[in-house]
């Protein structure tokens, strides 16, 4: 049996450029952006997390702009991708809508111990049961408290500048852990 995999957009519990845990705000980009990049690479579903309803039903409206209004006659492509996505008020909401088991993958740019390299997650990423849930983390990434229930945490993309800068938008980044995860090698 092969293993699903959903990607979950997390706009709380997040932190701040000071590392406080805040909420932040629904972009329509990341819904679009990621929603195709999710569809592309063949993954099961896309969750837009935000506890505040208003935010949600944003998410709700964009998405309905694209899958059922007039987006979606003039861009049948996006309203394929875009159907996928699913508006949800928490991580624990998206994890009890998917097949069991349920394995947290979070995604860091910060470097630390026993990180999954992209060899060993592609290999693993489809081998086994139930499901796989890749987390992104909006604002300046995911809280600890989610890096801490995860079952694993991707090593960051790397900036290959000597000075370091690694700060790519979240649409960005899970392009990116897509491709390395899902893209033709070679």
């Amino acid at each position: 049996m092969t293993r699903t995999v959903a990607l979950a957009l997390l706009h709380h519990p997040v932190v701040d450029r000071q590392g406080e845990v805040v909420t932040s705000a629904i972009t329509n980009l990341d819904l679009h952006d990621i929603a195709r990049s999710a569809f592309t690479y063949g993954l099961d579903r896309f969750y837009a997390v935000h506890p505040i309803e208003a935010q949600r039903e944003l998410a709700l409206c964009i998405k309905s702009h694209w899958v059922e209004g007039s987006g979606a006659r003039r861009i049948p492509d996006r309203q394929r991708a875009l159907s996928r996505l699913e508006v949800v008020d928490s991580l624990d909401r998206a994890i009890a809508e998917l097949e069991p088991p349920v394995e947290l993958w979070a995604t860091s740019a910060a470097a630390g111990p026993g990180r999954l390299g992209y060899a060993e997650a592609r290999a693993r990423a489809r081998q086994g049961q139930g499901t796989v849930l890749l987390v992104f983390g909006t604002g300046w990434g995911l809280a600890p408290s989610v890096i801490d229930r995860s079952n694993q945490v991707l090593e960051p993309i790397r900036s290959p500048r000597s000075d370091g800068y690694n700060h790519l938008s979240v649409r960005a980044a899970a392009a990116i852990i897509l491709d390395r995860l899902f893209g033709h090698e070679g």
